[in-house]
C-alpha cells in the first residue's frame, strides 16, 4: 500500500502546490479505495450542457413612411373689420349745502387718589420640626469592669421649635375717585351728494366684410408600409447539470512520466503543424483518457529549441500548443478542459542552449509538448 502512495502522490503533485507534508495528511489527501500499483487523479466534474435552438432577431420589424401632399379649396368667410364697442354719457351730480354739529371740545374727567390703608398682625412659623435620636449613656452603678458593657441606649424625642413673625396686612387698596366735566360743541356747513353722478352706456355694433381665402380640404399624411423581421436561428449550449462534485479517477501509469506529464510528442524544425506521430499519441493516450474521465482538465505546455531569435521561439511554441487544443476540440473536448502554454526555450531537457553545439537529434528533444493534467 505504500507504493500505491508514493506513486500516486508523484502523480497529484502537478495538482497541488508542492510543500512539506506529513504521512498523516497523505493518507487525508489518496483515495480511500486505493489498490497497490494503480495510478489515481482527483477530478472535479465539470459541467454538462445541451444544444439548444434559438430564433434570434437580426434585423428588426420597421416601418416606411411615404408622405401624402395636402389638397386645398377656395371659401367664402364674413371677417371682422371693425370690433363692437361702448360709448358712455356722463351726468355729473347734483350737491346741497348741510349744517354739520361736531365735538369741539372732548369732555373731560378729573381722577382724585384715595391711598391704601394697613393694619398689624402676627404668624406663627415652624423654625426646626419635631425629632428624635439615639443617645448612649453608662450606668452609674455599673458591676462590670469593661464599662463599655454597661452602655444602655435611649430613643430621646425633642418637640418641634417655633417662631412668631409680625406682619402687616392690607385692609383697604389704594383707589381713585373720577369727577366728568361734559364736552362742547360747535357746527359747521357742508354740501352733500342730492343726486349722484352716472354714466350713461351706448352699444356701438361691430361691422363685419366678406373675403375668399384658400383652406386646406385634406391634409397632408404619411402611407405607413410594414417591412418585416429578419430573424436566424442559432444554436447555444444550455447548462443541464452543474458541477463541481470532487471524485477520484484512476488513470493507466503508463501515461505518466517520471516528472509527471503524459508521454510527450515532438514536432519538425520550425514547425507547429502536429505530425501523424503526434496524432496518433494524441489519440491513443490524452484524447482516450479526457474521453473517459470527463471531469479532468489539461494543461498543454509547448517548447521550441535554443536556435532562433527568444520572441520568435515563444510564439512559436504557443502555436504549437494551440495546434494541440484545436485539435482536441475537433475531436470533441470541449475548450474550457484545455488550457494552452507556450514557454519556447526556457525549459530545455539537455544541455543545447545558445551557443552550444549538439546534433539534430538533440535538439530535436526540445521541440516537444508536453501534457498534465490540472484535475
Amino acid at each position: 500500500m505504500n507504493s500505491v502512495k508514493r506513486l500516486t502522490f508523484m502523480f497529484l503533485s502537478s495538482l497541488f502546490i508542492v510543500g512539506t507534508v506529513s504521512a498523516q495528511q497523505q493518507d487525508q489527501e489518496l483515495p480511500p479505495t486505493a489498490q497497490p500499483g494503480k495510478c489515481y487523479v482527483k477530478c472535479i466534474s465539470a459541467d454538462e450542457y445541451k444544444d439548444v435552438t434559438e430564433t434570434v432577431v437580426i434585423k428588426p420589424e420597421y416601418k416606411v413612411l411615404t408622405p401624402t401632399p395636402a389638397t386645398y379649396k377656395t371659401v367664402e368667410e364674413k371677417v371682422l373689420v371693425k370690433d363692437a364697442s361702448k360709448k358712455y354719457v356722463i351726468h355729473p351730480a347734483v350737491y346741497e349745502t348741510v349744517s354739520v354739529n361736531y365735538e369741539s371740545k372732548a369732555a373731560d374727567t378729573t381722577l382724585e387718589i384715595v391711598p391704601a390703608r394697613f393694619g398689624n398682625s402676627s404668624q406663627t412659623v415652624e423654625v426646626q420640626p419635631k425629632s428624635g435620636r439615639w443617645e448612649y449613656k453608662k450606668l452609674d452603678n455599673c458591676p462590670s469592669v469593661n464599662k463599655d458593657e454597661c452602655m444602655v441606649a435611649c430613643y430621646v424625642e425633642y418637640p418641634a421649635v417655633n417662631q412668631t413673625i409680625p406682619i402687616t396686612t392690607l385692609q383697604t387698596p389704594a383707589s381713585t375717585k373720577s369727577t366728568t366735566k361734559p364736552a362742547v360743541t360747535s357746527s359747521y356747513k357742508k354740501e352733500v351728494i342730492k343726486t349722484p353722478a352716472s354714466v350713461e352706456e351706448i352699444n356701438v355694433p361691430a361691422e363685419y366684410q366678406t373675403v375668399k381665402k384658400v383652406v386646406v380640404d385634406q391634409p397632408a399624411g404619411v402611407k405607413e408600409t410594414v417591412v418585416p423581421a429578419v430573424t436566424k436561428t442559432i444554436t447555444k449550449k444550455e447548462l443541464v447539470k452543474k458541477g463541481g462534485v470532487t471524485t477520484w479517477e484512476e488513470v493507466d501509469c503508463s501515461l505518466l512520466s517520471s516528472d509527471g506529464n503524459l508521454l510527450p510528442i515532438y514536432y519538425d524544425l520550425n514547425s507547429a503543424q502536429l505530425t501523424p506521430a503526434a496524432q496518433k499519441i494524441i489519440d491513443d493516450k490524452l484524447l482516450s483518457l479526457m474521453q473517459s474521465k470527463p471531469g479532468i482538465k489539461v494543461e498543454i505546455s509547448s517548447y521550441t529549441d535554443s536556435r532562433g531569435n527568444d520572441d520568435y521561439n515563444m510564439a512559436l511554441s504557443q502555436q504549437r500548443a494551440q495546434s494541440v487544443v484545436n485539435y482536441l476540440v475537433s475531436k470533441g473536448i470541449s475548450r474550457d478542459r484545455l488550457i494552452a502554454k507556450g514557454y519556447g526555450e526556457t525549459r530545455l531537457v539537455n544541455g543545447c542552449s545558445n551557443g552550444v553545439d549538439c546534433t539534430e537529434a538533440q535538439h530535436a528533444q526540445n521541440r516537444r509538448t508536453e501534457f498534465r493534467i490540472l484535475q
